[in-house]
């Protein structure tokens, strides 16, 4: 990358972050993770929290290795899940590890808050979807305990805007992310403060809200001094992973739809205006923010962490399989033995994840997996049918069809659930790339210092790096088959 302008992407994901170094040259992207770190939960006293110092400690570590290796870059940004948050006090500082959104705190606070605000009125403030997981229903949740560090709170920021806070001084929230909480007005572009009056949530600790690819600030001194750099800018590119792929989706015009697929799959589709219906309030389609204006209308769906929880269910009892074993075993199953909804809440997070899926099969009066084989099967071929019923309520609630669907993200990388996806939709499937999250979020940072136009541009630069492949439908019949029979469990 010598000779080009580079930049820093930090991508954390719910169970591991990254420090990827990208720079353009002849309008071709490269990509180069200089540093890598685990995520995941910490257990304390019966509360999950991430550890929000250990990570920046990383990203410090990322920081350096990309400073030694090519040198200071011109900018750094940062990506990551949505829906959680720190609060800071008056002096800056961090009042609390944040709480990790599998936590059980927010548990019947769905239900809560509709004996306040109607759940329709909150769709139309808001819209976005229904999950307990939200930033709404976790601020409502510490409201309702009447916690203390709500009392004290100076700022609330969302994951990414504290790691630029810690890396700048500066508290902001970039949009995509602020989209997320279902706090967020999208017709208005500012908080939804009415309807967090009339849930007793406090508005003063809310930050400015900024557009993707808005400039922070600067890397603090000593941050630059222990790095070995000078001045680096500090972009918020698409703060949320997702917003941050899409904005890499190597689609061309109309008729596109996309799957964001990892740990969860985002599916929906790339629109101008927010789309806040009675058909999307029906299907819980969510309107979160996305670059240059857009929106990302999509669900949420449960996505690849049941395959990922049932590999450490069996990791634990002394098995461990890679992924590619996993798709393998999958592959070898019978097909169409069973199915799940991934939806369901039994799959957010059991103890016991293949255990879960067979109590659902029975549950539900199907025939039960018996094999870690079938089991697997049962996962992956109920991804690619609820992927085929979200597409289907898509399509109805936009008035559009779409024909083609892409596939980006660590997912797009498992054939077979790429295959099973066309086969249940209908339409051919593109995948890749493979690093769209790291390449939005470096391109943003090109954007934002006037290196490239806008989307378009992005969009170009995009098609010009990465190979995308194709997986045509087949085998209609069987599918359509058993999708009727997967509607019935829904």
């Amino acid at each position: 990358m010598a000779g080009a302008r580079n930049h820093l992407a930090f991508d954390l994901g719910a169970e591991s972050g990254r420090a990827i170094v990208g720079s353009i040259a002849d309008g071709e992207l490269s990509l180069d993770t200089v540093h890598r770190f685990p995520n995941g939960p910490v257990d304390v006293a019966g509360t999950l929290h991430w550890n929000a110092l250990g990570l920046f400690q990383e990203m410090k570590a990322g920081l350096r290795a990309a400073a030694a290796q090519y040198g200071p870059p011109a900018s750094l940004g940062c990506d990551t899940w949505g829906v959680d948050f720190a609060l800071l006090s008056s002096q800056g500082e961090l009042l609390s590890n944040p709480v990790h959104y599998r936590d059980s705190r927010t548990n019947g606070m769905l239900e809560v808050a509709f004996d306040i605000v109607p759940r329709d009125e909150i769709y139309k403030a808001t819209g976005i979807q229904f999950m307990e997981i939200n930033t709404l229903f976790q601020l409502l949740s510490m409201a309702r305990r009447k916690s203390p560090l709500l009392g004290v709170a100076d700022r609330m920021v969302m994951m990414a805007g504290l790691f630029h806070y810690l890396f700048t001084g500066n508290a902001v929230a970039e949009c995509s992310l602020a989209s997320t909480s279902q706090m967020y007005d999208p017709n208005a572009g500012q908080w939804a403060k009415a309807l967090l009056d009339e849930l007793g949530i406090p508005t003063a600790v809310l930050p400015e809200i900024v557009p993707c690819g808005s400039k922070v600030g600067v890397l603090r001194d000593a941050i630059a001094t222990e790095a070995g750099v000078e001045r680096v800018d500090v972009i918020a590119p698409a703060c949320h992973d997702t917003a941050a792929a899409v904005a890499a989706v190597p689609a061309k015009g109309e008729g596109w739809a996309y799957i964001s697929s990892g740990t969860w799959s985002l599916m929906g589709a790339e629109i101008r205006k927010p789309m806040i219906s009675d058909n999307a309030l029906r299907f819980n389609f969510t309107n979160e923010g996305g670059v240059d204006g857009t929106f990302r209308f999509l669900k949420n769906i449960m996505g690849l962490w049941l395959v990922q929880q049932c590999r450490r269910r069996w990791e634990r009892d002394g098995e461990a399989l890679d992924y590619a074993t996993l798709t393998k075993m999958a592959a070898e199953a019978q097909p169409f033995k069973a199915f799940v909804n991934p939806n369901d809440p039994a799959f957010l997070n059991p103890p016991d994840m293949p255990q879960a899926i067979v109590d659902f099969c029975e549950r539900t009066g199907q025939e039960k997996p018996e094999t870690r084989e079938e089991v697997l099967r049962c996962a992956l071929e109920s991804l690619a049918l609820c992927y085929r019923a979200t597409l289907m309520q898509l399509n109805e609630t936009l008035g559009t069809k779409h024909e083609v669907l892409h596939v980006v993200g660590g997912g797009s990388q498992n054939d077979l659930l790429n295959q099973f996806t066309a086969d249940a939709c209908g339409i051919p499937v593109y995948t890749g790339p493979v690093e769209a999250t790291a390449a939005g979020n470096i391109l943003m940072q090109a954007v934002a210092l006037g290196d490239l136009a806008g989307l378009e541009d992005l969009r170009q630069v995009v098609r010009n790096s990465f190979e995308v492949r194709a997986f045509e439908p087949r085998e209609q019949d069987e599918w359509d088959e058993a999708f009727e029979r997967y509607q019935r469990l829904e």
